[in-house]
């Protein structure tokens, strides 16, 4: 919706973080419009800025037009939008925030949903905040792209909903979607605190064994995931088996970056041939449940053995 509104289409690139879900690239090639994949960092996994500067030059060479970012919140961290910000006035960009997996934190004071031009999240289940199926928001401060957002929502309508002044969706939040997220909300700052207080307690145990997560300086997570990177001598596959028999379940996000996935093969990337960050970080991260639970049975010292 956002894409639509800004009049993303044909010939315009817009950079995209290469370790991540496949929601965010397809939305703008269902537009036409051509994702460029960016490498992460390796530390928070989060968007590269340098990358992003070297997806502009591949993308201007091939007669694309720079358009837009879109910095996906990865594991419940903010990106770094104030270096995102520099990049962005320096080539004359704007600025989407995938917040999927980062609703109910913070950066420097202000809440996920305020750090950039607009802001797109989930309430799919898994997230931070879950309702019971599918839904989501945009969150922006600009009121004219606000109206433009809620024209499209409802098939493009203008004075009313059989007056239509462009091209639209029918991307209305169920009522009982809504009904549900108004109760969870009650609730959420609870749920963060806790998830915090799990994170922390995994930070403790498993800091010495594997890369536990990293926050950057003046911001909080909303740990959406608690994903570690394993060692490179480590058996990913043999850990995840073990801990299965042991009760404890495991997941890989992701293990194939985007530019690998066969959809995606044809898109330009930042730097030649590979992706290095993201190619390693699918081979070695794993993420494990956040749950009291595993701390309050003391799993966590069997999830510590196995690694």
């Amino acid at each position: 919706m956002v894409l639509m509104a800004k009049g993303i289409g044909p010939g315009d690139a817009v950079f995209i973080p290469s370790f991540t879900f496949p929601a965010t690239p397809e939305v703008v090639a269902l537009l036409g419009a051509t994702p460029v994949f960016v490498d992460v960092l390796p530390n928070t996994y989060n968007i590269a800025p340098q990358s992003v500067e070297q997806g502009v030059a591949v993308s201007k060479k091939q007669g694309l037009k720079p358009k837009a970012i879109i910095a996906v919140d990865l594991f419940g961290q903010p990106a770094d939008y104030p270096k995102l910000e520099k990049v962005a006035r320096e080539y004359d960009l704007w600025i989407l925030a995938d917040s999927a997996q980062s609703f109910g934190a913070t950066l420097r004071g202000k809440k996920v949903g305020t750090l950039a031009l607009a802001t797109a999240t989930s309430f799919f289940p898994a997230k931070p905040l879950g309702c019971y199926g599918d839904g989501g928001a945009v969150f922006t401060d600009d009121d004219e792209l606000a109206e433009i957002l809620k024209s499209i929502r409802v098939h493009g309508k203008g004075q009313h909903k059989y007056d239509n002044v462009r091209i639209g969706l029918n991307a209305r939040l169920d009522t009982i979607q809504a009904a549900i997220l108004l109760e969870k909300l009650k609730i959420f700052d609870d749920e963060l605190r806790e998830r915090q207080q799990i994170a922390k307690h995994y930070n403790e145990a498993l800091r010495d064994v594997v890369q536990v997560p990293y926050i950057i300086e003046g911001a909080t997570s909303a740990w959406a995931q608690y994903t570690v990177k394993l060692n490179q001598d480590m058996d990913r596959s043999k850990i995840m088996h073990d801990l299965k028999e042991k009760g404890i379940p495991t997941m890989v996000y992701y293990e194939k970056p985007l530019h690998l996935q066969e959809a995606y093969k044809g898109f330009p990337i930042s730097a030649y041939n590979t992706l290095q960050i993201s190619d390693n970080l699918a081979k070695h991260v794993l993420s494990i449940p956040l749950n009291i639970n595993i701390i309050e049975s003391s799993s966590i010292d069997v999830i510590k053995d196995l690694f």
